[in-house]
């Protein structure tokens, strides 16, 4: 791990941070009494372990876009397959204790008079099989998105609009009631995860300290992967793809490498904030999450893995403020801050110094008398 994290100065503080913050806040909310200024809240621990949850997306997609070039507007599937393959467990965990009292079938089954469960639910019962795909779901999704377009070669702004079209197609299907994963509703009303209930703070602690381990293992292994052979590979191909095929590298191979562990992390974030949430619906599949996740990418700053998190982090700080003062400004704001990001400050909040230095050098030439 050191020598992984070696000239990493950003991602070492990140982790240092996070770390910190996976036993301090949990020591805060668990030792200290609620009367206390120092004291944690059960309510604002679930907040931070959802904002990691988003970090970890927003990880996700700068491997792909900042490092491979792809800009994905699809990473909103993968989160939500990976959200509902752990719903589709704690659904199995109600049994008896839903509205309908059916142990056999969730509530939403019940309702739509649903005789018996599909053969795609069998085995969620065990948190083993949905874990797995939880993982290999999007992972699976991701390989063939990516054979069939990377082998054609489409990229581009086409690749982005095909990526956007399978989310949207797959948010359509998931609002169907017919298709058994619960309609526009979603899935819901959830009990308990590995016998211990969501709704005592002990389980909630629990998952706020797995939210940041995930987030910590998923920078290692985008790290690892940035700092390797393969991470070299896939930046000449960002940079120069046709020269990268002269030189005899399959660009496909690798790009598909990259995009299904991508995707792989991508539904591990959705499977941590499904339990955290208490809901997942169709609504995660809307291509406007999608694009809300690129535009914390690049406030962040991508090509750098941690400005990601930061800026998944300090928009998801910031929206959760504006949107209770202000609600109906919050899209216009969002807006901005990305068209201000883009035009002043193309590295991102954490490449600032970066950006002024480059606007420096630049005005320095103009200045200069010919």
């Amino acid at each position: 791990m050191i020598k992984l994290m070696k000239g990493d100065c950003g991602g070492q503080i990140l982790l240092t941070l996070i770390l910190s913050a996976a036993v301090v806040l949990p020591c805060l909310n668990i030792y200290l009494p609620a009367d206390n200024p120092w004291h944690v809240s059960t309510y604002q621990l679930t907040l931070l372990g959802k904002y990691l949850c988003f970090a970890l997306l927003a990880l996700s997609v700068d491997l792909v876009w900042g490092y491979m070039g792809f800009l994905t507007l699809g990473h909103g599937a993968f989160f939500a397959l990976g959200g509902y393959a752990i719903g589709m467990y704690l659904m199995r965990q109600v049994g008896d204790r839903g509205v309908y009292g059916n142990p056999d079938l969730p509530d939403f089954m019940v309702f739509l008079n649903w005789e018996q469960l599909p053969w795609y639910w069998l085995g969620f019962d065990w948190f083993a099989i949905a874990f797995v795909a939880m993982l290999f779901v999007p992972g699976l999704l991701a390989f063939i998105f990516g054979w069939f377009a990377f082998r054609s070669r489409v990229n581009g702004v086409y690749l982005s609009i095909i990526s956007q079209a399978m989310t949207y197609a797959l948010m359509l299907a998931f609002f169907r009631n017919e298709f058994g994963f619960g309609g526009n509703n979603g899935l819901t009303d959830f009990k308990e995860l590995l016998g211990f209930s969501l709704s005592k703070d002990s389980t909630r602690v629990g998952l706020f300290v797995a939210s940041s381990l995930a987030l910590v293992v998923g920078y290692l292994i985008c790290r690892w992967i940035t700092a390797s052979r393969v991470g070299r590979v896939v930046v000449a191909i960002r940079d120069a793809e046709n020269r990268a095929r002269f030189l005899g590298y399959k660009v496909e191979n690798y790009q598909l490498l990259v995009l299904v562990v991508s995707a792989m992390l991508a539904g591990l974030a959705g499977g941590l904030y499904v339990p955290q949430a208490g809901i997942i619906n169709p609504g995660e599949f809307s291509p406007l999450n999608s694009i809300e996740i690129v535009i914390w990418v690049a406030i962040g700053g991508r090509s750098t893995l941690y400005g990601a998190v930061f800026g998944a982090l300090l928009v998801n700080f910031v929206k959760s403020w504006f949107t209770a003062a202000f609600p109906e400004f919050w899209i216009f704001v969002l807006g901005a801050l990305f068209v201000l990001t883009t035009l002043g400050f193309p590295y991102g909040v954490t490449g600032l110094g970066k950006s002024l230095s480059m606007r420096q050098r630049t005005t320095g030439k103009e200045g200069q008398p010919a």
